[in-house]
Order: C-alpha cells, then sequence, then structure tokens
C-alpha cells in the first residue's frame, strides 16, 4: 500500500468533560465536579511526547480542540499543549487551531486567552436560536447568551462558525426559514448545520422508543435540508460536506483530513487517529472512561487500545464512507496511492451501474462522487456500493 507517511497530518485533543449531558448527544463526554486540570495539562503533553517519535519530522497542519466542552479547558492547558506541538513536530505556518465552545463558557477573558495561546478558529455549539427550542434541546444557554458568544467570537477571531440543528420536534419550515436568516446575518465564514437523529443510549432515544418523542417524517426533514442548502448556497454559502457550508477558502481544514482520508493523531479519552507508517496503515483508540485514559498514561503508556493495521480494502471502504459525503467526492489518484486499487476493484459493480444510470453518483478519470440526489440518500449509496 502506498503510504501517506510523508504528508502533513491533524491533530485532535480531546477533552471529555461537559457542564450538563445533552439528551440528544452520543458523544464521549462526562460531567464530574472536580477537575484537576493541572494533571490533565501533564497527561495531555506525556501523550503527545510519546506519539512524536513516530511522526517525527512530519507537519502538523491542524490542530482540533474537541470535546466534550474544551472551552472549559483552562487556557492555560491550551497553550501548553501548542507550545509542545511547536517543539515536537514542523508546524505548518498556516495552522489551523479550532476550539469548540459552548455559549455558556465564553466569556471574553477566556476568548482572548485562548486567542493569546495560540487558537485561531473557533466552533460555537449554538445549535438553534429559539429559547424554547434551546430548552427541549437540554442546552444551558438562552437565545441572548448565544448571540454574545457569536459577537465575542467574531471579535477575537479571524474565523468561526457555529452549529445549528434542524429537523426538531413540531418545526415548520416557515420557522426554520426564519431562523436561517437570522443565522446567516450573523454567520462567518462557515456554518455546520445537521439533522436531528436519534441516537442509542441517549436521553431522546429513550423518549423516542416511549413516543414521548416525535420527529419530522422522512418527507418532512428532506424539505428541511433541501431548503437549506439553497438558501445556504444563495447566501455563499454552498455545501461542500453533507452537513458543513463555508465560504471559499473557509472550510474546516481539520475536518477535510478526515474526509479525505488523511492521517490524524488522537489523543484523549475515546480519541480515534489514522496514522501511516513503512508498515501500512493503523486505526488507534483510546479508553473512553476519563479515569482510565489518564491512569494509563501516567503509568507510561498512550492510554490507546491495541491497535489495527487496516488492510488496503478496508482503507478503501473508510475513505468510500468518508470521501463521498464531500461535493468534491474521492480523487482516483488518491484512492490508487492510498490502497494500491482502483476505485472500480472495490465497489460492486452492479451497484455503482445501478447507481450510475439513477444520477445517484459520478465515476470519471477524476474520480468518484455522490450528486446532490446521491448525498441525501448516502446510507443507500454506500450500501449498494459495498454490497
Amino acid at each position: 500500500m502506498s503510504g501517506t507517511e510523508s504528508d502533513p497530518f491533524g491533530l485532535y485533543v480531546h477533552w471529555p468533560f461537559c457542564l450538563s449531558k445533552c439528551p440528544y448527544c452520543d458523544f464521549n463526554s462526562h460531567v464530574r465536579d472536580r477537575i484537576d486540570q493541572g494533571r490533565w495539562q501533564r497527561a495531555y503533553l506525556a501523550a503527545l511526547d510519546r506519539y512524536a517519535a513516530e511522526t517525527e519530522g512530519r507537519t502538523v497542519a491542524t490542530v482540533f480542540f474537541g470535546g466534550g466542552t474544551p472551552s472549559l479547558m483552562a487556557p492555560e492547558t491550551a497553550a501548553a499543549i501548542l507550545d509542545r506541538v511547536a517543539a515536537l513536530w514542523p508546524v505548518a505556518p498556516d495552522v489551523e487551531v479550532t476550539l469548540e465552545a459552548n455559549p455558556t463558557s465564553v466569556e471574553a477573558g477566556r476568548f482572548a486567552a485562548f486567542r493569546e495561546a495560540g487558537v485561531n478558529r473557533v466552533s460555537l455549539g449554538v445549535q438553534t436560536l429559539d429559547d424554547s427550542a434551546l430548552q427541549a434541546l437540554g442546552r444551558g444557554h438562552d437565545r441572548r447568551q448565544a448571540l454574545a458568544a457569536l459577537a465575542l467570537a467574531a471579535r477575537h477571531f479571524d474565523r468561526f462558525s457555529f452549529d445549528l440543528i434542524y429537523a426538531r420536534p413540531g418545526q415548520t419550515p416557515a420557522a426554520w426559514q426564519a431562523e436561517l436568516e437570522t443565522a446567516l446575518a450573523l454567520a462567518g465564514d462557515h456554518l455546520s448545520v445537521y439533522q436531528l437523529t436519534i441516537e442509542p443510549g441517549t436521553a431522546f432515544a429513550t423518549l423516542y422508543a416511549r413516543g414521548a418523542l416525535t420527529l419530522p417524517d422522512e418527507d418532512a426533514g428532506l424539505a428541511l435540508y433541501d431548503m437549506t442548502l439553497e438558501r445556504l448556497a444563495a447566501a455563499g454559502l454552498p455545501a461542500y460536506e453533507v452537513s458543513n457550508h463555508a465560504r471559499p477558502g473557509g472550510e474546516c481544514r481539520h475536518n477535510l483530513i478526515y474526509w479525505r482520508g488523511g492521517d490524524y493523531v488522537g489523543i484523549g479519552p475515546g480519541a480515534h487517529g489514522r496514522l501511516t507508517g513503512p508498515a501500512g496503515r493503523v486505526a488507534t483508540r483510546a479508553h473512553r472512561a476519563p479515569e482510565v485514559w489518564l491512569d494509563r498514561v501516567e503509568q507510561g503508556g498512550t492510554g490507546e487500545h491495541p491497535r489495527e493495521r487496516l488492510e488496503p480494502r478496508t482503507v478503501g471502504e473508510e475513505l468510500l464512507l468518508m470521501g463521498l459525503r464531500l461535493t468534491e467526492g474521492i480523487d482516483r489518484r488518491w484512492f490508487r496511492r492510498c490502497t494500491g486499487l482502483d476505485i472500480p476493484d472495490l465497489v460492486d459493480p452492479a451497484g455503482l451501474d445501478r447507481l450510475t444510470r439513477a444520477g445517484l453518483v459520478v465515476l470519471d478519470a477524476a474520480g468518484l462522487r455522490a450528486t446532490a440526489d446521491g448525498r441525501t440518500r448516502l446510507d443507500a449509496v454506500l450500501a449498494a456500493l459495498l454490497a
């Protein structure tokens, strides 16, 4: 398999703590009464040191602080992590450093401190600008706090994004249209817009199973999705991925590493990674429980589960699963480089033929991509290709 061991890579840092657990969230997030910030800082730095040896000389192109709510992290910890990154690796001159934040944990002093630490992009979990919907989603902030956080983000950072959730219980097209207009008046160069889904193990899953929570049906959800695509594209924020919209150049470069099948190191509880070396590509996965990860790192380990070596066909399947989410699709030369295979070698020929004739995918000399209709049916597209 052709390697990517000389290419720039991304670094993901998972901060697993939140003030409260949202009822729709299945991320690895936890609520704790007390967090020893100094102990966690030392563990992150130790984890970085241990990954440095196997990525020596490679350039860090992006750093992403995710969670959880990483804006609850002490800015001094973010500064120490970024200083250690710069000491261990070459860093791209235009490195993108993103911090996820919630409006409840944002204040001017903290944003200024994070900017001083080296963060140059923030992503705010606004979710909605409707107070009643915020309450229904279990969010800890209100509309006023969201607007204040967005104003602070625009003041302190050249690049910022925020998340919205649609297809909420009782949501009408007219209400969503109005919310989009308000969002566009506040937007920077990026918006993430997600359809509300019921994830196993969440509080919403329990309510949904009891019949106490009703979502818009599939046709209504699709109509809201189409409305979102059309309105944001008209405003200069076209979709570059199923749920993500940006002005040209405003795309989240860290997430593009995932979707394009690049390498990334993941540190922190539950963090995943993909690394390519002389022996091929491996998947890394850290222990999810914060205290378990912390103890393992303090004992001299990485906090990882045993690594999995990925066979070329598995790498190809991951490229399909991630790359077809992108409007640009999958680059054919990159696919060959990463897998040693051509795209038709991996996919089901009958499925590819059906999808092509139905106008759901296009395969040409450049690569494979899902059409706009195909991206609305991506699960079915992938099932047909990987039959």
